[in-house]
């Protein structure tokens, strides 16, 4: 069957017009459907990309790393960042092909008007043709009428004979000669505008029509053709991307296969193993008798204090509230400002550590809970602040862990320094490089510059190595510690060794809480506390809220206190809280706490307003 439009279809003009502003119509229709999904997919990877970051971990962690589901998740977020990023190259090249797709429908538009125009410029020729041919065949079918009554009349007036008819018929006969000639004209006019008509037919049906449609079938076929290469290439996009959604698929399932339950176990023993032996059994205690009360080894009582003597809690179960037990420290009232300054310019008055007392950290919380978002930080900063002067850092040994968590912390620090190390080294050779290459070449740079930057490092190889051999020592302390302590755990297994254990002496007995003997338990524990409550804040200096003058001198002879000369200038950090004691600031590096009645106070305006509207 014939596909030529031109021949088949010779007839149906307005069809083809109706059809092809119908393609026209699903072209666009087709760019607007591109349009949204490219739109769909750039917002599905937009909320893909966010997501991730959302739960993405906020600060590289050890924890983050240790576990197997942790690393799992990571990973998994990881593979979703890449899917994302692939649906957002699908997104693009969605977008590439709508807006080709766009300009090609502009041409094929203008296409189609050209196309439509001719065939209308041919339609309206044949019509015209044919016109004229109907206009000629009329005057041809009058005048032949007009000649048969012109000739019917003269015939007439030649029967009758008379001489006036005669005359008559005379002019009839020249009248019905004329017709018949006007006919004869007409009938030569017609024959020559039915020829013309009939070539007119022949080339319009026969020549034009079957060019212009055969234009627009060709236009059609393209349009067709076109939309099916953007799908094509669509269909291809995405398949690209089968390969790499593949791979991720393949690492999410990955993820999930490498979670260990057994070995994240086996790590929490790793991270939380103290490295203490079990209490033993607690020994009967005889009040019938008359005799002191003794208490095992084994039991968790210190029989130091006769309030602490009577506490049965075990210390594994023990959960109290640090920053109310940091709180509770009393606070021994200032040196009263002394009548006349001795002549050394230092008041000899008694000290007294400015460490928290309960009303003014008291009343720091009250503010914490009453102040706006504005001033809660500043709250937060001022109690970690007051109770860092009173709280030690916790020690370089790590002695405040217990024996295994000290072990690993300790190993872990030797790793870094080792690496600390070799950093160093690396960067010395580089500037013995550069020396020497600046002594061979002089232009190139003067090689006394690089002696500073030499000995620096020198000093800091000096400090890392010292730090490594002070931890190398403690850590094989440590080590030594925890081999005798299993070589004597692994020696109790009857219950005469039970016994024995239990009449050691107090004093060389390891304390469950950590530490090693006795009499350090509550300095170490005071310490652990203390460094865990200091890493719930920041480290940022409180800002100076105005300045006092010192009218006295004074000597701060224990931790907290800041010494100071009469007539000296400082920045007060902190207003008298009712306890006696000013926070002040020499320095960045010089901070601490003076009596109140030594120095006169001068506050900022603003500072002052924002201190009032706290108390208040």
């Amino acid at each position: 069957m014939s596909s030529n439009w031109g021949t088949e279809l010779w007839d149906q003009f307005e069809s083809l017009e109706k059809h092809t502003s119908w393609g026209i119509d699903f072209l666009e229709k087709y760019t607007k459907f591109l349009k949204e999904r490219a739109e769909i997919e750039q917002s599905y990877s937009k909320q893909m990309r966010n997501l991730s970051k959302k739960y993405q971990p906020k600060r590289s962690r050890e924890d983050e790393t240790r576990y197997s589901w942790s690393v799992a998740f990571c990973s998994t977020l990881r593979q979703l960042e890449v899917m994302a990023s692939q649906r957002e190259e699908l997104s693009e090249n969605l977008s590439e092909n709508m807006q080709e797709l766009g300009r090609y429908t502009s041409d094929l538009k203008s296409e189609r008007k050209g196309h439509f125009q001719d065939g209308r410029r041919a339609q309206q020729h044949i019509e015209s043709s044919w016109k004229q041919l109907e206009s000629s065949k009329r005057r041809f079918e009058r005048d032949c009428k007009e000649a048969e009554r012109a000739q019917h009349t003269s015939d007439r007036l030649e029967l009758d004979g008379n001489d006036g008819e005669k005359r008559c018929s005379i002019k009839a006969r020249q009248n019905a000669q004329q017709k018949q000639q006007n006919a004869e004209e007409s009938r030569k006019e017609y024959e020559t505008s039915l020829h013309q008509f009939n070539q007119d037919q022949h080339q319009h049906y026969r020549t034009l029509v079957p060019v212009i449609y055969q234009r627009i079938q060709e236009m059609e076929e393209r349009r067709i053709d076109r939309v099916s290469e953007t799908m094509r290439s669509c269909a291809e996009a995405e398949r690209k991307l089968l390969p790499q959604t593949s791979r991720c698929i393949e690492g999410l399932l990955q993820a999930a296969a490498s979670i260990q339950p057994r070995q994240d176990t086996r790590e929490v023993v790793e991270v939380y193993k103290s490295g203490f032996d079990p209490p033993g059994d607690v020994e009967f205690e005889d009040y019938s008798a008359s005799m002191k009360r003794s208490v095992s080894e084994s039991s968790y009582l210190d029989n130091r204090g006769e309030g602490r003597r009577h506490s049965r809690k075990l210390w594994p179960f023990i959960r109290k509230n640090k920053l109310l037990t940091l709180l509770s420290s009393p606070r021994q009232p200032p040196p009263p400002p002394p009548t006349s300054p001795s002549p050394g310019g230092v008041a000899s008055s008694p000290q007294s550590p400015p460490t928290s007392s309960r009303e003014p950290i008291t009343a720091r919380l009250n503010d914490l809970m009453t102040s706006g978002s504005r001033t809660r930080k500043q709250c937060l900063r001022s109690i970690k602040r007051g109770l860092s002067l009173k709280l030690s850092s916790s020690p370089a040994d790590c002695s405040h862990l217990p024996p295994e968590q000290r072990r690993k912390k300790l190993q872990h620090r030797l790793e870094n320094i080792s690496h600390e190390i070799q950093r160093e080294k690396e960067q010395r050779d580089a500037l013995l490089k550069m020396r020497e290459l600046y002594e061979r070449s002089p232009h190139m740079g003067d090689p006394s510059n690089v002696e500073p930057r030499l000995q620096e490092v020198h000093l800091s190889l000096q400090r890392l190595e010292d730090e490594l051999h002070n931890n190398q020592v403690w850590l094989s302390e440590t080590e030594s510690r925890l081999s005798s302590t299993r070589r004597q755990s692994c020696g109790l297994t009857s219950e005469s060794s039970k016994l024995q254990e239990n009449k050691r002496s107090p004093a060389s007995r390891e304390s469950p809480d950590g530490s090693y003997t006795e009499d350090q338990q509550g300095e170490l524990q005071f310490k652990s506390r203390s460094s865990e409550f200091d890493d719930d804040f920041d480290d940022e200096p409180l800002p100076s809220i105005g300045t006092c003058k010192t009218l006295y001198a004074f000597t701060g002879q224990t931790e907290g206190t800041l010494s100071m000369r009469e007539g000296e200038l400082l920045s007060v950090v902190e207003e008298d809280k009712g306890d006696g004691w000013t926070r002040v600031r020499r320095s960045l590096e010089e901070e601490g706490y003076v009596p109140t009645s030594y120095i006169k106070v001068f506050l900022d305006s603003a500072s002052s307003g924002f201190v009032q509207s706290r108390l208040v």
